[in-house]
């Protein structure tokens, strides 16, 4: 993998170099204004995955801020990757929060557009999308890389990232998926978490191409592991929510087991994928993720193998 010459900034971004299997998974969101809510949901994460990503707002659902469940994170010794989508902010606020999450010990960040408000429960909210999750990525890295503002203002201090974004292998055009990985990549891009991934033939053209344009020799690619805990929250998947490719032997094999041994399969099936996914060649971790089902991920975790985490170094610059 061909990433800079700089030191890692995160200890995420030192496993992921030393060639290790990253395993991340998302924080269950909260809504209250005690740290005590966020402690309660991270603490058992710790030392069972190597990041948990904070969301910004997920699902144009106000929840608490990223910035500070991803300081919350930080205090806890359990590294944070703090999302930051363009729906909520302008291209000012955007600049302002990434600086003052590197201010707070926060190294992982992820950058993407951000579900459209209609998904919320604020439709009358006005969406700002001042920029799209090209621009964003690029942003970061010319804050970190050349220490300036977008505007070519100068910073005092540059801020030490590992910049991720986004990508759905799985959504049409299936053809342009890889290319916009690519553009990604080229903005400056260094790690990627997809789309909930259930088809692994899809995912093996997606990575496949992905080679072929060159873009998995400067990327490492997590792939996302949704463990669907009963029928109902299979067919919400399918019916609801864009761009999520759910096939009819998901479906199925939910359909064939008992109600109360829906979430157990949900976890087979999980645990299938993910084994499916480990073999492709460019795949370098998994990003898990449950509705209310931290218990299943950590037992996920477990079944597959992937404990203990591997112990990395990172050098105290970063």
């Amino acid at each position: 993998m061909s990433q800079t010459g700089r030191p890692p900034a995160s200890r995420l971004e030192a496993l992921l170099r030393g060639g290790h299997f990253a395993v991340t998974c998302e924080l269950e969101t909260t809504d209250g204004a005690d740290p005590e809510s966020v402690h309660a949901v991270a603490d058992p994460l710790r030392g069972k995955v190597d990041a948990v990503n904070c969301t910004d707002n997920s699902a144009a659902h106000p929840h608490i801020s990223q910035v500070a469940a991803a300081h919350l994170l930080v205090d806890r010794g359990i590294e944070p990757i703090a999302q930051f989508t363009c729906r909520d902010r302008n291209r000012l606020g955007l600049q302002a929060d990434l600086l003052g999450t590197a201010a707070l010990g926060v190294r992982n960040v992820m950058l993407m557009t951000g579900d459209d408000v209609s998904a919320g429960d604020h439709p009358e909210a006005k969406a700002i999308y001042d920029l799209d999750s090209l621009h964003l990525i690029r942003i970061a890295r010319i804050l970190r890389d050349d220490g300036t503002y977008l505007s070519g203002r100068r910073l005092t201090e540059s801020p030490r990232f590992f910049i991720g974004a986004v990508e759905n292998p799985f959504a049409p055009p299936l053809d342009f998926r890889p290319i916009r990985l690519q553009k990604k990549v080229e903005a400056g891009a260094q790690f990627i978490q997809t789309q909930i991934c259930f088809n692994v033939s899809k995912l093996r053209e997606f990575m496949a191409r992905a080679g072929e344009l060159g873009a998995l020799d400067r990327v490492f690619v997590l792939v996302g592991i949704f463990i669907p805990r009963s029928l109902r929250g299979a067919r919400y998947l399918r019916d609801q929510v864009p761009g999520i490719d759910v096939p009819d032997w998901v479906i199925e094999r939910m359909e064939g087991t008992p109600a109360e041994r829906q979430a157990e399969e949900g976890r087979r099936i999980a645990l299938e994928v993910l084994h499916g996914a480990r073999e492709l060649p460019g795949v370098s971790g998994v990003h898990l993720m449950s509705i209310g089902g931290r218990e299943d991920i950590l037992a996920l975790i477990e079944e597959a193998g992937l404990l203990p985490r591997p112990e990395v170094a990172v050098p105290t610059s970063a």
